[in-house]
C-alpha cells in the first residue's frame, strides 16, 4: 500500500508540473518589451527668402547707370523685382525693409499692389520698419506680418494741409504780385495775392482730405481686420509706441532685425532660413580696364545702350510725361524734380507713332502742369495718333498734365492720384516798388496801348489786364472744349466740372474724367486688348524718351543750343538737399515765379500734396 501510495503521489506531482516544451510555449506566449532604436533627429529644411528694401523716390522713369555703378532704381524696376519673387520657385517668401520711401500715393498703390501678387502666390511677406510715417505704415499693411523693434513708433496722424501765403512778405518788400485766373477753384496764385486760403479752396482742400483719409482708414482696417472705428481710434491715439501699437492691432511682432528667423520659423526648429540679399538688385558693369573697358565707357557716357537680342514682331511704347510742362527740351530741375519739355516729348510720340512694329501707346503722366502752350502742342501731337493710345496717371496728372492725357482711348488713374485742375492762371511779379525802396531807377518809352504787359516792371494797367484776361478766358474755352470731346461729354456738363477744381482719382472716376482706376500695369493690359494682341503672346516695350546720358547730366544737353543743365551745380544742390530737405522741397516752389516770368499762360495745378 505503501508503495502504491508513493507510487501515485509521485505521479500526481509530475503530473502538476508541466513539460520543459509546455514551458517554452508558455514564455512565447507572453509580451516581451523589444529594445527601440534611437528615433533619428529631423533633417534640416531649407528655405530661402528673399530681401528687398523699400527706399527712394522711386522715379517713374529708368536712369543710366553713373561712372560708378549708382542708379536711382526706377519705379518700374522696383516692382519687377517684387514681381520676380512670386514667379521664383526657390524663394519661399518675401522681407520688405521699408526704410522712409518718398513716394506719392500712385506709387503706394503699385507698391501694394505687387506686394498681393507675391501672396496670392501663397508665399508670406514680412515687412520690417524702425518706425512709420502714414505712407511706410500703409504700405507695410499689404503684407502678412508686420515688425518693429522696442524703441520704434508708429505716427499714423491722420492728414493735415498747411498752405504758406507770401502777401504780407511781398507788401514789405513792396513786390506786387498781380494775378489773373478762370475758374474760382484755380487757386495756384492764391498763396502770392491772399493772406489766406479763399472759401473755395477751402472747400477743394477739405474734399481732397476727406477722400484722402477714408483711403487710409479703409487700407488700415480691411489688411488688418479692424473696424473702422478702431482704426481711427487708433490714428487719434498717436504717435504710438511699438507695444502699444501691437496691444492696437496694428503690428504683428515687436522683435529685432536679428529675431526675424525665429518668427519666420514659428517653433519650427529645422527651418534653415537664408536670405537673398537685395534680391533682384542689377548689377553694373564698371570694369573699364582694357580696350574693350574703354569703349563700354565712353558707351555709357554717352548714354549708349546695349542692343537687345530680343526682335519680337509686336512692341508697345511706354511714354513717360514727367515733371513741371515747359517748352523746348526736357530737363532737371536745380532742386530736384524734372521738367518736362513739350520737344521732348513730340519727339517720343514721333517715335512711337512711326514704328511699324509699335501696336499702342501707354502714355504714364505724372505732371502737374505747367505752360498751356507746351500742353497744347503736346496734346496735338498726341490727337494725331492712330494707333491704340490709353493713359496711366501716376502721383499726378493734373492740369497740364490732365489735359495732355484727355484725348486718349482710356484714361486710367490710381485711387490717390491727384488730377483735374482744368482751368487757367496766369500774371506777373511787379518789381518797381522793390526797386524804388532799394535805389533802382528805371526809364521807360513804350509804343502801344498794352506794350507793358509782358513787363515785370509795373502791375497790369486797366487795358492790359483786360486783354490779359480774355486771353485766359479764351485758353481756357480751348481746354474745356477739347476735355469734352475727349471725354464725350457735353460742354456745359464739363465746365461745372472744370472751374480749377482738383479731384483724387477715385472722385474723378466718379464724375467721368477718368475711365478706371488701376496701375500702369493695368493700362498695358488695355492697351495690348485694343490692338489685338493675344494674353498669351509676348511683345516688347518700347520705353520713351531715353533716359539722359551721364554726360548730359554733369555736361548738360548735347544740344547746344539747349539750356545749360544742373550739373554746375549738381554739389551745391546735393549739399542743400542733404542739409535740409524742407528747403529744397520750398525752393522747388521758386519754379512757378520762373514760369509765370517766362509765360503768363498756365495750366498749373495749384499746390503740391506730400503725405509723411
Amino acid at each position: 500500500m505503501y508503495r502504491l501510495g508513493s507510487n501515485l503521489g509521485l505521479v500526481l506531482f509530475l503530473s502538476l508540473i508541466p513539460s520543459t516544451a509546455t514551458f517554452a510555449a508558455a514564455a512565447d506566449e507572453r509580451p516581451v518589451k523589444a529594445t527601440q532604436p534611437e528615433p533619428e533627429p529631423p533633417k534640416p529644411q531649407k528655405a530661402q527668402w528673399a530681401r528687398i528694401d523699400i527706399k527712394g523716390a522711386y522715379p517713374e522713369k529708368a536712369s543710366l547707370p553713373g561712372l560708378f555703378g549708382g542708379i536711382a532704381e526706377s519705379l518700374a524696376a522696383g516692382i519687377a523685382r517684387i514681381d520676380k519673387v512670386a514667379d521664383d520657385k526657390k524663394v519661399s517668401g518675401l522681407v520688405l525693409r521699408i526704410d522712409n520711401p518718398t513716394i506719392g500715393w500712385a506709387k503706394l498703390n503699385d507698391l501694394r499692389q505687387s506686394i498681393g501678387r507675391v501672396r496670392a502666390k501663397g508665399k508670406k511677406v514680412y515687412a520690417v520698419f524702425d518706425s512709420a510715417s502714414t505712407m511706410q505704415y500703409v504700405l507695410a499693411t499689404a503684407c502678412d506680418q508686420i515688425v518693429m523693434p522696442e524703441s520704434g513708433t508708429v505716427s499714423v496722424l491722420g492728414l493735415r494741409a498747411e498752405v504758406s501765403f507770401y502777401k504780407n512778405l511781398f507788401d514789405k518788400l513792396s513786390l506786387q504780385a498781380d494775378m489773373l485766373r478762370v475758374g474760382e477753384y484755380k487757386s495756384a496764385a492764391e498763396p502770392y495775392t491772399r493772406t489766406e486760403m479763399s472759401p473755395a479752396f477751402r472747400e477743394e482742400m477739405e474734399a481732397m482730405l476727406d477722400d484722402y483719409f477714408d483711403q487710409i482708414v479703409s487700407a488700415i482696417a480691411e489688411s488688418r481686420g479692424l473696424e473702422r472705428e478702431q482704426v481711427i481710434a487708433a490714428i487719434d491715439s498717436g504717435p504710438l509706441t511699438a507695444a502699444a501699437a501691437k496691444e492696437l492691432g496694428l503690428i504683428d511682432h515687436v522683435a529685432y532685425a536679428d529675431q526675424l528667423s525665429d518668427l519666420i520659423k514659428a517653433g519650427n526648429d529645422s527651418l534653415n532660413i537664408t536670405y537673398a540679399e537685395r534680391y533682384g538688385k542689377k548689377k553694373v558693369d564698371t570694369d573699364f580696364s582694357g580696350f574693350t573697358g574703354m569703349v563700354k565707357l565712353m558707351n555709357m557716357m554717352m548714354g549708349v545702350e546695349p542692343r537687345s537680342r530680343r526682335n519680337l514682331k509686336k512692341k508697345i511704347a511706354i511714354i513717360h510725361a514727367t515733371g513741371a510742362i515747359m517748352t523746348g527740351r526736357s530737363q532737371s530741375g536745380a532742386f530736384g524734380g524734372e521738367t518736362l519739355g513739350s520737344a521732348t516729348l513730340i519727339k517720343a510720340v514721333r517715335k512711337a507713332r512711326d514704328d511699324a512694329k509699335v501696336v499702342a501707346i501707354v502714355l504714364r503722366v505724372d505732371s502737374p502742369g505747367g505752360s498751356a502752350l507746351a500742353s497744347d502742342l503736346m496734346w496735338r501731337e498726341l490727337e494725331l495718333v492712330e494707333k491704340p493710345f490709353v493713359v496711366s496717371m501716376g502721383d499726378v496728372a493734373a492740369s497740364g498734365g490732365y489735359y495732355i492725357s484727355m484725348g486718349a482711348d482710356t484714361i486710367f488713374a490710381e485711387p490717390g492720384t491727384l488730377t483735374g485742375s482744368i482751368g487757367v492762371v496766369g500774371g506777373k511779379f511787379a518789381m518797381q516798388g522793390l526797386f524804388d525802396k532799394i535805389g533802382i531807377t528805371t526809364s521807360v518809352i513804350g509804343r502801344g496801348k498794352n506794350s507793358g504787359a509782358m513787363s515785370g516792371l509795373s502791375a497790369f494797367t486797366d487795358g492790359e489786364r483786360q486783354a490779359m484776361q480774355k486771353m485766359l478766358d479764351d485758353i481756357y474755352g480751348q481746354f474745356t472744349t477739347k476735355a469734352a470731346k475727349g471725354r464725350k461729354m457735353d460742354v456745359v456738363k464739363l465746365e461745372k466740372l472744370a472751374r480749377g477744381r482738383v479731384y483724387t482719382g477715385r472722385m474723378a472716376l466718379e464724375i467721368g474724367l477718368v475711365d478706371q482706376l488701376g496701375t500702369l500695369e493695368d493700362a498695358v493690359a488695355h492697351a495690348r486688348e485694343l490692338a489685338g494682341v493675344k494674353p498669351t503672346e509676348t511683345i516688347d516695350r518700347l520705353i520713351l524718351p531715353k533716359a539722359t546720358s551721364p554726360f548730359e547730366s554733369l555736361f548738360g544737353p548735347i544740344d547746344a543750343e539747349a539750356a545749360v543743365g544742373p550739373g554746375a551745380t549738381g554739389s551745391l544742390v546735393k549739399t542743400v538737399r542733404d542739409l535740409s530737405p524742407e528747403l529744397a522741397e520750398s525752393l522747388q516752389s521758386l519754379q512757378i515765379i520762373n514760369m509765370l516770368a517766362n509765360d503768363p499762360r498756365l495750366t498749373l495745378m495749384p499746390f503740391r500734396v506730400k503725405i509723411r
